[in-house]
This record gives C-alpha cells, structure tokens and sequence, in this order.
C-alpha cells in the first residue's frame, strides 16, 4: 500500500510539473502558430441527378466553351459576353487548387476549371438553372474532374 502511495505521489508531482510548463511563460514550446488559411476558391460543386456540376459562390451553373482550347485565354469576346458572362476574378487572384487565372482582350481576369475559361448564363434565373446549354454551339455545363 505504502508502495502504491509513493508511485501515485510521483505521477501526480510530474504530471503537474509538465502542466506547469506548458502554460504561457513555464519554459514550454511557444502555442502552435496557427495555419494559414487557404485562399477561398471560385466555385464549387453540388451534386445533381445528372451528376456533379461546378457553380458559382451564389450557386448559378457554370459553363465552358469547346472552343477554349489554349488554357490560356478565353475565346468569347466581345458581344459574345452579352451571352456568356465571365466568371470574373480581382485583379489580384491566385491559382487555387484546378482554378486557374487567366487574363482576357480585354484586360481583366477571369477563373478557370483546370485551365478550361468559366462562364455563366444569363438565361439561367435563379440558381441551379441550367437553361444555358447549347451543345450545338459547343457551351456545356462544367462539371469536376475525377
């Protein structure tokens, strides 16, 4: 019995020891710093009866154009826009993730899904509308890569 109150004694005197360390100024480790938050991306997906498909923050269906091909600029200019609306980016935007940044004729920026140019549809009214399909004219809804 006598054996079993000395060891009790010393885990209790080193584990309040250790608790006395770690606090603010006890010689312990400095707090964790904490992490840097990552940039919030563009878009992101929601789930479907056609499948996954990729929206904008405000949840309006997001489109490619077969036409951009290059990754590196978009092809609708001009009063192609009129149609199909950037998904546009500050001037200061940063890859994140498969969203990619991409710089327009026009001089501003817009994002992009693994380097395919984003838009959205007028013609869509309310979030989750997809009337801006037009697989003739080479528009499909953008959807995440697996």
């Amino acid at each position: 019995m006598f054996r079993f109150l000395i060891v009790a004694a010393a885990i209790a005197l080193s584990a309040g020891h250790a608790l006395a360390n770690s606090g603010h100024g006890g010689g312990g480790s400095p707090p964790p710093t904490p992490k840097a938050e990552s940039p919030p991306t563009p878009a992101k997906v929601i789930l479907t009866k056609q499948g996954p498909k990729l929206v904008d923050l405000k949840g309006m269906t997001l489109y490619h154009y077969e036409r951009d091909t290059t990754g590196k600029t978009s092809t609708c200019n001009g009063k192609c826009t009129e149609s199909w609306v950037p998904l546009a980016a500050t001037a200061d935007a940063r890859a994140v993730g498969d969203f990619t940044v991409i710089n327009r004729d026009d001089g501003t920026k817009m994002w992009a899904y693994r380097y395919r140019p984003l838009y959205t549809s007028p013609a869509d009214k309310a979030p989750g509308d997809v009337n801006g399909i037009a697989t003739t004219l080479q528009w499909h809804i953008a959807r995440p890569v697996e």
